[in-house]
């Protein structure tokens, strides 16, 4: 049986980005860039007021007080989008607005509300700094300047970014596709009538949830019956056509467990079988002959899930073209006591709380239900708690390393089993 961390790392060894695509920016918000993304234009595009206000030579005011104010002659204006931009002639101001072009013969914009303006005249109180209030051309980022890396994850601001460098289409790793397998014969669809002994497939909702949110395109395929053969021939067909795919159910030792059997049957590679933690324990990882990785996941909704946040969800962000797949974990302190399990690490679900007693300012209450089969144990649910292997009672207070089901701000990411020592 495989710790948690030596499971990582083989569900990892010899992934690589898909393909690349060009998607128009209407369809790259959270896309990966696969190249680097360089300026085409300076931003600012031009030099320009960052205020409203009048443009001076800054030496035109040397002297002004309050006292012994300085008054220039308003020759024009400069507005955005104007067709012409006069020239600021030496001892007078020119009228100019935020993002106007600034005047030649000008260096410096004093604000509207520092200046008395009366008619074609203006009387400054204060002396002007060189440059104050002024955008240079380029200073966000000149031509040839990294706009954006390779890698990083396309936001809104991102995407404001790219328009207005007039990048329309961006060069992005192609998402993974992820097919979705359940097997059972008590399973049944939400628009299915119910039956004696059914059970809706909530696994396969919430597979389809998680794929979205990790980057993946999902394909939930039909339920499929406890049969060999039937088993055999949709991972098979599920091979052919996805990079990943997921199956949840039958790959424990039950008499009808027969996941394991379907997936030798066709022709996938297994690498493990069998993870060191709780719940999860029975998760099977391989691939099949033209490459694509194959999860087997439990088919108990809480170990699904737990085994898809730790193992399936950084394979999809590699995949997708993540320089960075693991999300950032954390340390919070416990707020009650845990019972450790012999030979298996528990990711112990928890809610995260403000802790002014914690180092890290942050708590965790650990969920009433810790069953593997008890859906209510994943609503609201903010981290996994990794509660290591052993024979005694974590006390509460101690403080126990997360990770969180959301990215925030933290320490560097790394494999979260890894990182704890």
């Amino acid at each position: 049986m495989l710790t948690l961390g030596d499971a990582i790392s083989r569900v990892l060894a010899g992934a690589a980005p898909l393909a690349t695509e060009r998607v128009s920016l209407g369809r790259a918000l959270e896309r990966l860039l696969a190249i680097d993304l360089t300026a085409r234009v300076d931003s600012p595009p031009f030099t320009n007021s960052a205020m409203d206000g009048f443009a001076v030579r800054a030496d035109a005011l040397i002297g002004a007080t309050h006292v012994s104010p300085v008054t220039l002659p308003v020759e024009g204006e400069s507005r955005a989008g104007g067709a012409l931009v006069p020239t600021c002639p030496p001892g007078a101001t020119i009228r100019i607005f935020t993002g106007a072009p600034l005047p030649e013969g000008s260096d410096s914009v004093v604000l509207q509300e520092d200046v008395q303006h009366e008619g074609h005249v203006a009387v400054f109180r204060d002396p002007a700094r060189q440059g104050q209030n002024v955008r240079q051309r380029g200073e966000d980022v000149a031509v040839g300047g990294i706009l954006l890396p390779r890698g990083a994850r396309l936001r809104a601001g991102d995407i404001g970014l790219l328009a207005s460098q007039g990048i329309g289409e961006v060069e992005v790793y192609r998402r993974p596709r992820v097919a979705i397998l359940s097997t059972g014969d008590e399973l049944r669809r939400l628009d299915e009538p119910e039956r004696p002994g059914s059970i809706v497939n909530s696994n396969a909702y919430m597979l389809e949830a998680l794929v979205l949110d990790a980057g993946g395109t999902p394909d939930v395929r039909p339920i499929v019956s406890d049969t060999l053969t039937t088993l055999t021939a949709s991972v098979r067909e599920a091979c052919a056509t996805s990079d990943l795919v997921i199956s949840t159910g039958g790959v424990s030792v039950g008499d009808h467990d027969l996941m394991r059997d379907a997936l030798g049957a066709a022709g996938v590679s297994m690498d493990f079988w069998k993870v060191a933690i709780k719940p999860g324990k029975p998760f099977a990882f391989g691939r099949a002959p033209h490459g694509s990785a194959v999860a087997g996941l439990p088919g108990n909704p809480v170990s699904a899930f737990v085994t898809f946040e730790v193992l399936v969800r950084p394979l999809l962000r590699v995949l997708a073209g993540d320089p960075r797949p693991h999300r950032r974990h954390l340390a919070a302190k416990l707020a009650s006591a845990v019972k450790a399990t012999r030979g298996r690490d528990e990711l112990l679900r928890a809610r995260l709380t403000e802790d002014a007693t914690s180092p890290s300012g942050l708590g965790c209450v650990p969920v009433a239900r810790r069953g593997s089969g008890a859906l209510p144990a994943l609503a609201g649910v903010d981290v996994l708690a990794r509660i290591p292997a052993g024979e005694e009672t974590v006390p509460a207070g101690a403080l126990v390393q997360c990770l969180p089901l959301f990215d925030v701000p933290g320490v560097a990411r790394t494999p979260f089993p890894l990182a704890m020592g």
